[in-house]
């Protein structure tokens, strides 16, 4: 005889809504880009740079970050500076030398030489399965560290995990309808 079922803690079917709605935006990005070519993904068929591959890359890139700041804390999301560089010279774009990051930051936005729409996906898969990992580890959804210190946080600020998770959730949401754009301008179809 088997024993019944323990009730699972509402923290856990918190984590699984959370998780569920992240993978329902996920799921609303990828399909924007279903029956294209790399070509139609790498193009960018509005007045902006974006193309449907870019936002995918964006997507997956702030998505693994996040998930290395729930593991690691501030360390893990480091926006250092060049030897003399502040951020007002980067703000006025007279910085003499652009940080690294900065410059990866950007590519995020574009497919590269030798990227192809397959490998961007795989690459989403990838961070996607390492999210469910990092969050069925947390113990605590309201654990929390500092934010890193850059001109886009409050000084001072902290982010749970849950608000990690929440905001994940509307930046994969807010690039899935910028994708749906992309998609329409390409060549009429939606993904919804």
């Amino acid at each position: 005889m088997t024993a019944p079922a323990t009730p699972r803690p509402a923290a856990d079917a918190e984590r699984d809504d959370l998780l569920a709605a992240l993978a329902t935006a996920r799921t609303a990005l990828i399909a924007t880009t279903v029956g294209l070519d790399d070509e139609q993904a790498g193009a960018s068929p509005t007045a902006s740079a974006l193309c449907l591959g870019g936002l995918i890359k964006h997507v997956a890139s702030t998505e693994e970050s996040w998930m290395r700041f729930v593991v690691s804390g501030p360390s893990a999301m480091s926006h250092d500076l060049p030897e003399g560089v502040t951020w007002a010279d980067l703000a006025a774009g007279t910085a003499r030398e652009i940080p690294q990051w900065m410059i990866d930051h950007g590519n995020e936005f574009r497919m590269l030489p030798g990227e192809t729409l397959a490998g961007v996906v795989a690459r989403y898969e990838r961070v996607a399965a390492r999210t469910e990992e990092v969050i069925a580890a947390v113990p605590d959804l309201s654990a929390t560290h500092p934010l890193p210190e850059a001109p886009w946080h409050e000084k001072g600020a902290e982010r749970s995990v849950r608000r990690v998770l929440v905001h994940v959730i509307a930046e994969t949401s807010q690039h899935a309808g910028h994708a749906d754009i992309l998609r329409e301008t390409i060549d009429g179809h939606t993904a919804t």
